[in-house]
């Protein structure tokens, strides 16, 4: 069977993994220490935050049939969120989530999807791939070490695109195109409470400000512990601030925070903050992946599209439909 190598576990990269795993033997490699990506969870204690992806939206049919074993089993549901817009001059719209345009999150954390997509995969977790060598049908990867992680007929990315264009041979044909696409960052603060916060809201979007999302992420399905605030920054906010120091950074949000919502979350017993530098590209236009079919080589990633859960998958998609018919 054709050997194909995929360089990081998100959703495309697992998408992609599960739909051609009948007609190539697909290994992946992933940096960090789970699957999902961006669909991720931290724990601490008896806090859980979701601190990348939010909630995720279907609204292709391909997507919707995707989830459908997911939402049976319980690992996907519903959040009917009591949704809040917030301006600067306070609440300007409030409204709940409701079945007829559902928002999902994993459960009982958002990287319960990548998990459960993952269970039967060949995974090579906290493995970073720094080389690929050799040429279309005879590539070997190489980790940070110089260890040979073996060799493939095709090498798929799946990592954002900035790290495409430093990962992938000179020979990829589409590396002028990646290198256009931009993604700002982003930082999440996690802020953990003994006691709930009166706000009568579940999710807040906000506008003017250097926050941008605001979500109590104990309201989600199957979350039972006690109050944790995720809140994330403006993706401009984030870039002027990319290099600051953590503290720094965590002390303008918590003033910045207790500001919009009228609380003082100075009182938080916990406090984490996630840097992604790379978090949330705009609308491109185009394929959905990047086949370079005389190479061998591929990137695909919800880059491609939009920075949605639902694109990620879209490109993983395409790019199985389109590399099953070349092996």
């Amino acid at each position: 069977m054709t050997r194909i190598a995929v360089i990081g576990a998100g959703l495309s990269g697992l998408a992609f993994a599960n739909l051609l795993g009948d007609v190539a033997q697909v290994k992946l490699f992933e940096k960090s220490r789970g699957c999902g990506g961006r669909m991720s969870t931290r724990r601490h204690e008896s806090f859980q935050f979701d601190h990348g992806a939010q909630f995720f939206t279907a609204k292709s049919k391909s997507f919707e049939s995707f989830l459908q074993p997911y939402l049976a089993a319980g690992v996907v549901a519903r959040w009917d969120a009591r949704f809040v817009e917030i301006s600067g001059n306070g609440l300007s719209s409030r409204h709940s989530w409701s079945g007829e345009h559902p928002h999902y999150v994993g459960v009982p954390g958002m990287n319960a999807l990548g998990r459960a997509l993952g269970e039967k995969l060949d995974i090579s977790l906290g493995t970073r791939v720094e080389q690929i060598c050799g040429g279309p049908g005879d590539w070997r990867l190489f980790d940070g070490e110089e260890r040979d992680l073996g060799g493939f007929d095709w090498v798929v990315s799946s990592v954002p695109a900035r790290q495409v264009t430093a990962l992938m041979p000179g020979e990829f044909r589409y590396l002028d195109e990646v290198e256009a696409c931009i993604m700002p960052g982003c930082y999440s603060l996690m802020l953990g409470f003994t006691r709930p916060l009166p706000l009568g809201w579940d999710a807040a979007l906000v506008k003017d400000s250097a926050i941008s999302w605001i979500s109590v992420d104990n309201s989600k399905p199957g979350r039972e512990g006690p109050s944790s605030l995720l809140v994330q920054t403006s993706n401009q906010w984030a870039e002027a601030n990319m290099d600051v120091g953590n503290d720094s950074v965590i002390a303008q949000l918590i003033a910045e925070t207790g500001r919009l919502i009228g609380q003082d979350v100075n009182t938080a017993c916990h406090v984490a903050l996630h840097r992604w530098r790379y978090a949330n590209p705009g609308q491109r236009e185009g394929a959905h992946s990047l086949i370079d079919a005389s190479q061998r080589l591929a990137a695909m990633g919800d880059w491609c599209i939009r920075g949605r859960i639902e694109s990620a998958f879209l490109s993983g998609l395409d790019a199985a439909q389109r590399i099953r018919k070349l092996i």
